[in-house]
């Protein structure tokens, strides 16, 4: 019975949201001011279609710090649902951390495990989800988003769109972080994802 969870187990694309999913916006809490990067939506799509659970995690510590309430996050979110349906693309689940273990304020002045470069969020979607950490890929514009991912188990992609644009990759890093490709942005990372996904 426990193998036959274990074969049930599906790989999945995490994919970090500000400057990844949609543009860097500093401190993005407004639906209105929300754009997709580069043909994001068809790599989305095209991870559907290919049977994979698409995933954001995001550390939303504007939250924490008082800047917006998660209300704005969560709206935000609705947005970019909104943006991808429209190319018939989706995402399956969305997992934020609001905490922040220096600046936070009352309840979110936390050193949490979701934060990344902490692992919580994709361990909580894993056991959620019933995703295979092993199998699946984590693509995002920051060291922070790697570290996750790898500490996770995960295979990782840096994109060079928001803050990756000035992320410096050492020989060192490449294995550290499980480290898989540099990519000019999202859709292109999603693609090669793929491409790895259906590699023994």
């Amino acid at each position: 019975m426990h193998d036959e969870r274990i074969r049930q187990l599906r790989p999945a694309i995490f994919l970090d949201r500000d400057g990844t999913v949609n543009e860097e916006r500093h401190y993005l809490s407004d639906p209105a001011l929300v754009a997709l990067t580069e043909n994001v939506a068809q790599g989305i799509a095209a991870a559907n279609q290919a049977g994979l659970l698409v995933v954001v995690v995001t550390n939303q510590a504007g939250v924490g710090r008082g800047y917006f309430k998660l209300a704005a996050v969560e709206a935000v979110n609705l947005r970019i649902e909104e943006l991808l349906a429209a190319e018939s693309a989706r995402i399956d689940r969305f997992y934020a951390c609001p905490h922040h273990p220096r600046e936070g304020i009352g309840e979110y002045l936390v050193d949490c495990d979701c934060r990344k470069p902490k692992p919580g969020m994709l361990r909580r979607a894993a056991k959620e989800l019933g995703i295979d950490l092993n199998a699946s890929f984590l693509i995002g514009d920051t060291r922070t988003d790697l570290e996750a991912g790898a500490a996770a188990g995960c295979r990782t992609m840096l994109v060079r769109t928001g803050h990756g644009m000035a992320v410096d990759i050492s020989p060192d890093d490449i294995a550290a972080m499980n480290l898989v490709g540099i990519l000019p942005n999202a859709f292109e990372a999603i693609l090669r994802a793929l491409q790895l996904a259906q590699t023994p």
